[in-house]
């Protein structure tokens, strides 16, 4: 077993690595240049985001498929994941964060474009989508639509579900006191009352959970920033200027060199926010509209939300706060530096970090439990959902006793390489997504609610 994490650990170094980091950032650089700069109709995908297509087809709504993706994507990543990378990279890590989020839009949006256009309906009217069927019936290549779900499946299990509830147990147990099987007991039993009811009712959660708990974690960082205004442009500067020149960091930073500025950034940002690893696009197929590109275009401000807006925010009051008491982050990294500096805020700072931290680990078991189920769907068809969904339940309770170093390196890897079939299909089928847009958005209206000629009665698998 020694053998086999170690295996584990050093693939993993190979498929976090830069040439991976490369390809991904890569992807998002082209479809950027290809699609003209989506990015700059991030105000029209907000908008869209709070409307309803009343005539569409799909299970949820704009904003609840939108919310279940934030559900999946906005988690530890922000919070810890972005304190690593300051600790690990330097300021200048924020910085190259923050862009894998601007440049990520457009990946996320060609993911979104092609889950909706090549979507199915199954005889009972549910809508299925992702990359598993872009593959399939964009590509033809159903070998790499069934890897695809393989790697989602396992790596659910692992990073959207066990590591998550280990993560609020530890937690709990560190604030509190509360023992470890308590805190399992509990959060099984509010999994299992939200998983078991399906996508709608995780959809309904979760527009109800988001929108609360970025919102008080935001408060909660503006506070900070508030207390640290006069570090606020020295902090600015320094993240720019770090990002390009390994001088500018100066003390109280372990990260010293541009290399490593850029690799943790963007590794941490593209671990945050999702973009081409091809998660969002399952719960994107099932949103009630008949157009791809005005999905898509709510599809992609999931990026901007969790890189753009959170993992900014959480990295200007990291170091700010470094600015201002060098000597207290020397030895310190990770959530430990998150809670250092959330310190600042007297005495309700520490429960703001932990109530945002329990909700956004809670909200992340939901949205993956989605993903995880379509792909054992698309693999062993509907007779599969009822047990997964008590094997998904009753793993949230194992993960919540049992450390997981092992199965989080394993999720690590299988994260990673379900991002190898989705670039496969965004570079392949580039065209379409090209296309769908020059209908709908460059000599169309968006709101053009036209049906989509592939969209069918076909079961899946």
């Amino acid at each position: 077993m020694d053998f086999f994490h170690g295996f584990i650990k050093w693939l993993n170094g190979y498929l976090w690595g830069p040439p991976m980091l490369v390809i991904l950032f890569g992807t998002h650089l082209f479809l950027t240049f290809r699609l003209r700069f989506i990015q700059r109709y991030v105000g029209l995908a907000v908008r869209l985001s709070v409307t309803s297509d009343a005539d569409g087809h799909g299970d949820v709504h704009h904003f609840g498929a939108l919310a279940t993706a934030l559900a999946a994507t906005i988690g530890t990543g922000n919070i810890v994941g972005v304190a690593t990378a300051v600790a690990l990279g330097g300021p200048g890590a924020v910085l190259w964060c923050w862009l894998t989020g601007v440049f990520g839009f457009a990946t996320k949006y060609g993911e979104a474009v092609l889950a909706v256009k090549y979507r199915v309906k199954t005889s009972d009217g549910t809508m299925l989508g992702g990359p598993m069927y872009a593959l399939e019936r964009g590509l033809g290549k159903k070998w790499l639509a069934i890897l695809f779900c393989v790697f989602t499946s396992i790596a659910a299990f692992g990073i959207g579900n066990m590591v998550q509830a280990n993560s609020i147990s530890t937690l709990a147990k560190e604030t509190i006191g509360a023992p470890f099987w308590v805190t399992g007991l509990f959060v099984t039993i509010i999994t299992a009352v939200v998983i078991l009811g399906g996508v709608k009712t995780i959809a309904r959660v979760c527009t109800l959970l988001i929108p609360f708990m970025a919102g008080f974690y935001i408060l909660g960082c503006l506070i900070i920033l508030v207390i640290n205004r006069e570090a606020l442009m020295p902090a600015l500067t320094m993240i720019v200027k770090s990002a390009f020149s390994p001088e500018a960091a100066g003390a109280g930073f372990i990260g010293g060199s541009v290399m490593a500025a850029a690799r943790f950034g963007i590794a941490r940002g593209l671990f945050s926010n999702e973009a081409g690893l091809g998660s969002a696009p399952i719960v994107a197929a099932a949103a009630i509209t008949k157009n791809p590109v005005k999905q898509a275009l709510v599809s992609a401000t999931g990026t901007f939300w969790d890189t753009v807006v959170v993992c900014a925010i959480t990295g200007l009051v990291l170091v700010s706060t470094i600015i201002r008491f060098p000597a207290d982050f020397g030895s310190i990294n990770g959530a430990l530096m998150t809670k250092r500096a959330f310190a600042e805020i007297p005495v309700v700072g520490p429960m703001i970090l932990t109530v945002g931290l329990l909700t956004f680990v809670y909200s992340t078991i939901l949205g993956w439990s989605y993903y995880g189920e379509r792909s054992v769907e698309y693999i062993f068809g509907k007779r599969s959902i009822i047990p997964y969904r008590v094997l998904w339940v009753a793993a949230v309770m194992v993960g919540s006793v049992v450390s997981l170093p092992l199965v989080w390196d394993l999720a690590d890897m299988m994260n990673m390489l379900m991002a190898l079939p989705n670039l496969a299909a965004l570079i392949l089928l580039n065209g379409v997504i090209i296309a769908e847009t020059k209908k709908y958005l460059w000599e169309g209206d968006v709101h053009d609610m036209s049906e989509d000629p592939l969209l069918s009665d076909t079961p899946s698998p």
